[in-house]
């Protein structure tokens, strides 16, 4: 978001209300083809809630060429003011922002435990079989999984240790995140005995 702010516009229309903000202003939202395809919008909205009909079919029958579907262009300005109001929000909330950054910062951490896990041939699928890419992505779930329920319950016997209650703050207590991975190693031969469990979790003494 802070990225691209410098290039966002808002559907709001010149206005001298806002002298400021002219040079990112470009017009008013065509609230009128709004209105006219509100029950159509409605209905695909519905009919995708609900699981009967695929996104990807309304897409299709949406944009298809040469014939524009009406109600394309009216789920486009239904979205430039959704868009707008939340970028309103955006800049005049603080609260909205860290919220916003936060949630960024979670998906780039976890793409980049992605891009660990999944580290041969750069992360790209080395098959065009759909049912092998099946279960490359399920694989990687497993791992993902697995990976942040070992480091959740290290995290917990670790914060279990009184000394740790006295030492971290509540703003400590909210950078804490399962998804971490330096204490892994990915390559090699990995035996595991699953009649035991790990040491680690066993334990509080963990430093």
């Amino acid at each position: 978001m802070q990225g691209n702010i410098a290039e966002t516009r808002f559907y709001i229309g010149q206005s001298d209300a806002y002298p400021n903000l002219q040079p990112i202003l470009i017009r008013p939202i065509n609230w009128d083809l709004i209105r006219q395809q509100y029950d159509q919008m409605v209905k695909s909205a519905t009919a995708l809630r609900l699981g009967t009909a695929e996104t990807e079919a309304i897409l299709k029958r949406f944009s298809k060429n040469p014939i524009v579907h009406p109600t394309y262009p009216a789920l486009l300005e239904l979205g430039r003011a959704i868009k707008t109001i939340f970028l309103c929000q955006y800049l005049q909330d603080e609260a909205v922002r860290r919220e916003v950054n936060e949630g960024l910062n979670v998906v780039e951490r976890w793409n980049g435990v992605n891009d660990f896990i999944f580290y041969g041939k750069g992360g790209e699928f080395a098959s065009y079989r759909l049912e092998t890419q099946e279960l490359s992505m399920l694989s990687l779930h497993l791992l993902q999984i697995c990976l942040v329920h070992v480091n959740t319950l290290m995290i917990q016997n670790v914060l279990a240790q009184e000394h740790w209650e006295q030492k971290l703050t509540a703003t400590n207590l909210r950078a804490i995140t399962p998804l971490i991975f330096s204490h892994v190693n990915p390559y090699g031969t990995l035996k595991l005995d699953m009649t035991e469990r790990i040491a680690r979790l066993t334990q509080l003494s963990v430093a």
